[in-house]
């Protein structure tokens, strides 16, 4: 579950762990009235200023090449998480990279910089917002390679370990499937209130059962 709540008008980080949220409500629940005000909000689909992307995934790319989920090295790049235009190592970062994951593919969040101190990177940011740009693309270092040499192979390679060192927004990417995806933003979902309901109005809110 995942939740922001906010008690009496104020965010409470702690109460997005749902056992936290439960526990809350039942040491501030007297008589099935719960005494402070309590606004739950939970996520949506819809666009943000930062997005999530998919970085890399095990399908085969236009280069007839695999990335293995499971072989990438992100400590140095988490330290240096750059998002860079189209792998141009000559020109600073357009911004950076958050929240990322290696289960079954590579995705995290990308933030674009500010138009104050960089014109060039917010307008790709722009362009993504709007939809013009979608592809992104990773660069990293080859660790283990695996060559496939069977007749049936959809592929050439696959490269089993590889250090991440930079993740590109580019036009047209050698992975098909590195897109960006819909982010999501919070959106309230209810209001519970400290005044006292009736037991009809309490089936309503979902606060007691029939």
């Amino acid at each position: 579950m995942n939740l922001l709540v906010k008690v009496d008008g104020v965010e409470n980080k702690e109460l997005s762990n749902k056992f936290c949220f439960y526990k809350f409500l039942k040491e501030n629940t007297k008589g099935g009235v719960i005494t402070p005000q309590i606004e739950v909000f939970k996520s949506i689909d819809v666009q943000k200023d930062n997005y999530h992307w998919v970085m890399s995934t095990f399908d085969t790319d236009r280069d007839f090449e695999k990335v293995d989920p499971n072989g990438w090295n992100l400590k140095n790049y988490l330290n240096n998480p750059v998002v860079l235009w189209s792998h141009d190592y000559s020109i600073p970062p357009i911004g950076y990279a958050k929240n990322l994951e290696t289960k079954t593919i590579l995705e995290g969040d990308v933030v674009f910089n500010d138009k104050e101190y960089d014109e060039f990177g917010w307008s790709i940011g722009q362009r993504v917002k709007a939809g013009v740009l979608r592809c992104g693309s990773v660069g990293f270092i080859a660790k283990e390679v695996e060559f496939l040499e069977n007749k049936d192979k959809d592929c050439d390679l696959i490269f089993r370990q590889q250090e991440l060192l930079e993740f590109s927004i580019c036009c047209v990417p050698a992975n098909p499937f590195a897109i960006t995806q819909p982010q999501k933003k919070l959106q309230i979902e209810r209001v519970i209130q400290d005044e006292e309901l009736s037991y009809f109005e309490k089936l309503k809110l979902g606060l007691a059962r029939a």
